[in-house]
């Protein structure tokens, strides 16, 4: 059985200007959630989560991946990426981690947009208008410390105690005026090599 999707909701955010000063080029983030019934809601503590997993998350994650490459205009427009979550009141948090961390879910995206770094995440219990919290990073470089990015939203109406909202999120451009450097910068600095501590 396919997940029951009660709205679909789309965000976009776009800044021209950062620190008082115009934008070499926009910074587009683009959010896309699914709301969804929590197919464990009302059933007890269920100790085997994959029947449900394997039946909906993989038409979530191709429905949601066709939303944000129709807003970016392309898979090859996208420049970071992340997934989020969020389990209504009568869930579990490991319903909500349940959707989406799954490659049945998350490789929709990650072949769209040709990927080759993780999809970063969060997964986490709310209520209607619960902030979803999409942090994302670059598709091919974990340590492009521009693409550390976050987006946030909410839903007034969602997620509802027996609901679940999943959502994925994607950038066009990276933060204005970058000027932190990257991971590789530091390393350097330190005396390491870029393999010897995490991003």
């Amino acid at each position: 059985m396919e997940a029951k999707v009660r709205k679909i909701v789309r965000f976009v955010d776009e800044t021209l200007i950062e620190g008082g000063r115009e934008a070499p080029s926009p910074l587009i983030l683009i959010g896309v959630a699914a709301v969804i019934a929590n197919p464990w809601a009302g059933r007890g503590f269920v100790d085997d989560l994959r029947p449900a997993i394997r039946e909906q998350a993989p038409g979530l994650g191709e429905r949601l991946t066709a939303e944000v490459i129709a807003l970016a205009g392309g898979g090859d427009k996208v420049e970071a990426y992340g997934k989020a979550a969020v389990v209504g009141e009568a869930g579990e948090v490991e319903h909500a981690s349940a959707m989406i961390h799954t490659l049945r879910f998350g490789n929709h995206f990650r072949t769209a947009v040709g990927a080759e770094t993780y999809l970063s995440f969060t997964n986490m219990r709310g209520g209607p208008n619960a902030p979803v919290v999409i942090p994302m990073m670059d598709k091919h470089d974990a340590g492009r410390r521009s693409h550390y990015l976050t987006l946030q939203f909410a839903i007034p109406d969602a997620p509802a105690a027996d609901e679940i909202v999943v959502a994925l999120g994607a950038s066009i451009g990276g933060r204005p005026h970058h000027r932190i450097g990257d991971r590789y910068q530091d390393l350097a600095d330190m005396g390491k090599g870029a393999d010897d501590a995490p991003v």
